[in-house]
């Protein structure tokens, strides 16, 4: 069965990094585009950013633009998110998602907070 297994969140300080992964499986990874979600208490889920199935092709929200980075290694069916100069805004559960269809991981929490 569709698996992905989401990684990495934590509770950082304002301005520092940190790294999620999602680990995909039952699933052809390779052939799908990917995409990050995240929820903030008392908001509603949105976009944080997508690629396509080669990951050469990217979009961001324009609030995480020049901050986030996403990938994906397909050789490792895995994606990323890296995300740099957290802010407290960021604060929210991230869930990685086939982009197409209605496959959704866990979520991993992030914390951003002095």
């Amino acid at each position: 069965q569709v698996q992905l297994v989401e990684s990495g969140g934590g509770l950082v300080q304002p301005g520092e990094s940190l790294r999620l992964s999602c680990a995909a499986s039952g699933f052809t990874f390779s052939a799908y585009a990917m995409c990050w979600y995240r929820q903030a208490p008392g908001k509603e889920r949105e976009l944080v950013a997508n690629l396509n199935s080669a990951g050469g092709s990217t979009n961001y929200a324009d609030s995480v633009k020049g901050r986030f980075t996403i990938s994906r290694d397909n050789a490792k069916n895995t994606m990323y998110l890296q995300m740099n100069s957290l802010a407290p805004e960021d604060t929210a559960v991230y869930y990685c998602k086939v982009f197409a269809k209605n496959w959704w991981g866990q979520g991993t929490q992030v914390t951003v907070s002095s």
